[in-house]
């Protein structure tokens, strides 16, 4: 069963937090659905970042964030220790924004990256 701590090991703007709060009410993501945030092998820097709506499972960690779940696999928590996750909204990029102190690395894209 996935488990419900207190302190999150990554923290979202509040930009990000009001877009993420806009999403849910605009697409009618059900209550039992938090904003799950990982890693996946992948992208042109060796690793990519996951961000969508997902029940939590066994392995997961669960964390509140101003009444947002917040959902990430035990394992993944070295890749995004200290991670701030941003919304822009300006004329030359609209989407979530990583600023991971864990990557060595980042491709230009910015959703891409290597430990």
């Amino acid at each position: 069963m996935a488990t419900t701590t207190l302190a999150p090991p990554i923290g979202l703007t509040p930009r990000a937090l009001a877009e993420v709060k806009v999403i849910i009410q605009d697409k009618s993501v059900p209550e039992n659905y938090g904003l799950r945030i990982g890693v996946q092998g992948g992208g042109c820097s060796g690793m990519s970042y996951l961000l969508g709506f997902d029940q939590a499972k066994e392995a997961d960690e669960v964390y509140d964030l101003d009444g947002v779940q917040l959902i990430m696999d035990k394992k993944y928590a070295m890749y995004v220790l200290g991670m701030e996750v941003d919304f822009q909204d300006g004329l030359n990029a609209r989407g979530f924004v990583f600023n991971n102190p864990q990557a060595k690395s980042t491709c230009g894209c910015g959703s891409s990256f290597s430990a």
